[in-house]
Order: C-alpha cells, then sequence, then structure tokens
C-alpha cells in the first residue's frame, strides 16, 4: 500500500473516478457505490458497541462494563490482525478453497483495483468493509464469557480464533475460489461466517467455562440488571444491520435498497413473535423478549437479504423468532451455561436463515443489481440449493465447535492465557475483580464475601440480604449510593 503512485482522474461530471492500474488496465468506480461502502462501514461498526450495551445489559450489574469492554478491546485487536494477515487469508486471489495465502500482507497491495467481492469498489474500500464483519463475529462469540472469565486472555483468545476459523469460513464462503462459494452456497452477508461460526463459538467457550457458581439456583434466576441498555443496544444493532445487510450489495443499487427492505421487517416479525410467545407464559409485554426476537430475525434474514423478497421476510421473522426462542430452552435439556443465548440466538437463527434462503431464494431478486445470476432456491424449483445450504450449516458448526474447543484447551495449558476466574472473582464480579472499574456509580457487594468483605470495607458491607447491600467503589465524585441487585 505504501510508497505507491496513484493514477486517479474524475469524469467531466465528477461523478466517477478513473484508476490506471500497473498494469495499464483502466478502472472506473462510481463515487455513489463508494460512498454508500464508507456509510455502510460505518453502519457495521456501530453494531459492535451496540452489542456491547446489548450484552451488558442483560448481565447483572457487577458484570455490567466488563461487556462494554470486551466489544472495544476485540474491535481493536481485529483490527489489527485483519491489517496483519487477515485480509489476505480470507480474500486473497491465491486463495485455495479452504483459505488465502499472505499475497495481502500488511496490506500491501491493497488499493485501487478491483475488490474479488465487487468490481464495482476498490480493494482498499472492500478490506475496511469487510474488516467490520470480521470485528464483530468474535465479538459476538465472546460474550460467552460472560460473569466467570478472565478479560486479559480474551485478546489472545481473539487473534487466534479470527485467524483459525473466522478467516477460513469467510473464505470458503466469500472468495471466488472458496468451496462453498464454488459449490453454489448463497450467503449474502454472512448466515455461516459470521453467525454460525460465532454462535457455536459461543457454545464451545459456555462448555470450557463450566456453570456459573449458582447455577440452577434463584441466585441465577435474575432479571436483566438494565433494560435500557438492551433497548439501547437494539437500536445501535438495527440502525447498523441496514449497513450490514444493504451494504453487502457492494453498491448503491436496488438489491442493495431490497436487503434493507426485508432486513427491516424480518427483524419487526421476529420481534413481535418473540413477544408473543413470552406473553403466552407470562401474560407480560416484554420489551426485553421484543429486542431478542428482533435481533433473532436480523440474523435469520442475514444470509438471505439479497436473494429474497420481502413476502418471504416474513417467514423468516417467524421462523426466526420461534426457532431462536425455543432454542434457549436447549440449554437447560444439554446442561450448559450460555447466560446470553448467544448459541440459540445466533447459530439457531444463522442455520435457519440458511435453510429458508435455499426454500425463498429467487433469481429474480438476486438481478436487482442487474449483475448477479442465481438459479434460486426452492421457490424457482431449483431444489439441490436446500442442499447447498445444508451442507454451508454443517460445515460451519463442525469447523468452528471442533477449532474453538482446540484453541481454548491450548490455551489453557499455556500460563497466562487460562480463560476460567477463580470463584473469588465470580463472587465479586469482573468489573472490580479484572478492571477496578465500574458502569455506574455504585455497585452492590454480594452478601457471600462475608467477613472478607466486611475487613475490607467496613462494617456496612456485612448487612443485609442478597443483593442488597449497600457499597461505594472507589471511582471520584460517587455521590449516589443505592439498593441495588447484584
Amino acid at each position: 500500500m505504501l510508497g505507491k503512485t496513484l493514477n486517479t482522474t474524475y469524469d467531466a461530471a465528477g461523478n466517477n473516478i478513473q484508476s490506471t492500474l500497473e498494469d495499464g488496465t483502466v478502472v472506473i468506480y462510481n463515487l455513489g457505490d463508494m460512498a454508500w461502502i464508507i456509510a455502510a462501514t460505518a453502519l457495521v461498526w456501530i453494531m459492535i458497541p451496540g452489542l456491547g450495551f446489548f450484552y451488558s445489559g442483560l448481565l447483572r450489574r457487577k458484570n455490567a462494563a466488563s461487556m462494554l469492554w470486551v466489544s472495544m478491546i476485540v474491535l481493536a485487536t481485529v483490527s489489527f490482525q485483519w491489517f496483519f494477515w487477515g485480509y489476505s487469508l480470507a480474500f486473497s486471489d491465491g486463495a485455495n478453497k479452504y483459505i488465502g495465502d499472505l499475497k495481502y500482507f500488511g496490506l500491501k497491495g491493497v488499493l485501487d483495483a478491483p475488490s474479488i467481492g465487487s468490481t464495482r469498489i476498490p480493494a482498499i474500500l472492500f478490506c475496511i468493509y469487510q474488516c467490520m464483519f470480521a470485528a464483530i463475529t468474535p465479538v459476538i462469540a465472546v460474550g460467552a464469557i460472560a460473569e466467570r472469565a478472565r478479560l486479559g486472555p480474551v485478546l489472545v483468545f481473539t487473534f487466534l480464533w479470527s485467524t483459525l476459523v473466522y478467516d477460513p469460513i469467510a473464505c470458503w464462503t466469500w472468495n471466488a475460489y472458496g468451496w462453498s462459494y464454488l459449490m453454489g452456497g448463497l450467503d449474502f452477508a454472512g448466515g455461516t461466517p459470521v453467525h454460525i461460526s460465532s454462535g457455536t463459538a459461543a457454545l464451545a467457550i459456555s462448555l470450557y467455562l463450566g456453570k456459573r457458581r449458582g447455577y440452577g439456583t434463584e441466585r441465577l434466576a435474575y432479571k436483566p440488571h438494565n433494560t435500557s441498555y438492551v433497548v439501547l443496544g437494539t437500536v445501535l444493532l438495527w440502525f447498523g444491520w441496514f449497513g450490514f445487510n444493504g451494504g453487502s450489495a457492494l453498491s448503491a443499487n436496488l438489491r442493495a435498497v431490497q436487503a434493507c427492505i426485508v432486513t427491516n421487517l424480518a427483524a419487526s416479525v421476529g420481534g413481535l413473535t418473540w413477544m408473543l410467545w413470552d406473553w403466552r407464559l407470562e401474560r407480560k409485554w416484554s420489551v426485553v423478549g421484543f429486542c431478542s426476537g428482533a435481533i433473532s430475525g436480523l440474523v435469520a434474514i442475514t444470509p438471505g437479504s439479497g436473494y429474497v423478497g420481502a413476502p418471504a421476510a416474513v417467514a423468516f421473522g417467524v421462523l426466526g423468532g420461534t426457532a431462536c426462542n425455543w432454542a434457549t430452552k436447549l440449554k437447560f435439556i444439554l446442561h450448559y451455561d450460555d447466560c446470553l443465548d448467544i448459541f440459540a440466538a445466533h447459530s439457531i437463527g444463522g442455520i435457519v436463515g440458511n435453510i429458508c434462503t435455499g426454500l425463498f431464494a429467487q433469481h429474480s431478486v438476486a438481478a436487482f443489481d442487474g449483475i448477479t445470476d442465481i438459479p434460486g432456491g426452492w421457490l424457482d424449483h431449483h431444489w439441490i440449493q436446500l442442499g447447498y445450504q445444508l451442507a454451508d450449516s454443517t460445515a460451519g458448526v463442525s469447523y468452528s465447535l471442533v477449532m474453538t474447543t482446540i484453541i481454548l484447551w491450548i490455551m489453557h495449558f499455556i500460563p497466562g492465557c487460562r480463560l476460567r476466574t477463580d470463584e473469588e472473582s465470580e463472587i465479586i464480579g469482573i468489573d472490580d475483580a479484572e478492571m477496578g472499574e465500574f458502569a455506574y456509580d455504585y455497585v452492590a457487594v454480594d452478601a457471600e464475601l462475608g467477613p472478607k468483605a466486611e475487613l475490607a470495607g467496613g462494617p456496612e458491607h456485612g448487612r443485609g440480604g442478597v443483593g442488597n447491600i449497600e457499597a461505594s467503589h472507589s471511582q471520584p465524585h460517587s455521590i449516589e449510593h443505592e439498593k441495588v441487585p447484584a
């Protein structure tokens, strides 16, 4: 990238930019297409802290700040990994069917040539747009560490997981040389590379870390500590998903608009579906349930957003919201502790989306960009497409589960890299134990600390029942002390 002199000019109207490559080839890019993908990049970026807020609100107060930390630190780690070799491993044009080479190591040569994703935008723009996908995927997965993991090893895990899990799956799905791409699998915006891979990784993390203290008792039957954070996170995710799916058209065209329409519709229907399932049981209109369903609908529509019409989006929302809602019961049946239901929402939601894409994909919708030509799915009587989708989904689940487990257990035996925290840190909260910072000006100290808490903070720490103890932390300007749930 460095040291190269660009030979670029604008056309007379100023609507297009013309670049002459080193081999003399002249390429033309529309500035409107480029502007939309730049905007879409920012939209996907804002989803990352949005996911942090969503996760943070669902947890107990004493672990709230750790999820905000995770969202930003993983973003930073993957941004470096993507520059270092992630982009080359995923999108090198020297790739084999499974992973790329190091042709673009350090982004060398990634500049004005047409991207491997679309000839309508340059490689440098495609690179930063795809970096946002690479960043949000491990953020989804690492949510599974909530309330019981050390934070330092997260950086190591993120770099390794992005390299060994995300990049190969992205390569075989979206790289023109990847096996799923060549087979004919349809994944518009990341059903397998983003959602199935991260959701399955969350299951592997949950199994590795084991259950939290108090699992199966009333202690963990808590409600989200901050519903406002859950709503805020959902708003940012929904908002950003227009860039996530709409931007995956890699051009400002009718296909991008259609992707935005089905994205919004599937999210709306998914939210209503989940909320109604919850109302059936509790006769309460849950905003957390609506938000969970909206995210399930968004996950489900992701692989099919550039291939299906609006009526199909309703089916994506209903099936996604229903399947993900019911899948939250799997952790009780199989006895694993996925406290944020990441496997249910993302892996199951991604599988549902992939299957629905095989059923509802249409040649006519894909052709909205004037370029794409696919045989479609079952609606177009292309019956084998469902088989392609199932093969891709199965490969994604299997590969992510096995590779994530291997990474975790290798780290387990490396000094300083073990993820699982100790019991005391789990009791006082990851925010205090690992960060020394808190999401609020007050935090509850768990009664389980007993005499140790009394010695550390005075006799007031020994009063009251569990989750109803006043305590101030040491941050300056702390003026409000409330009785709040732990």
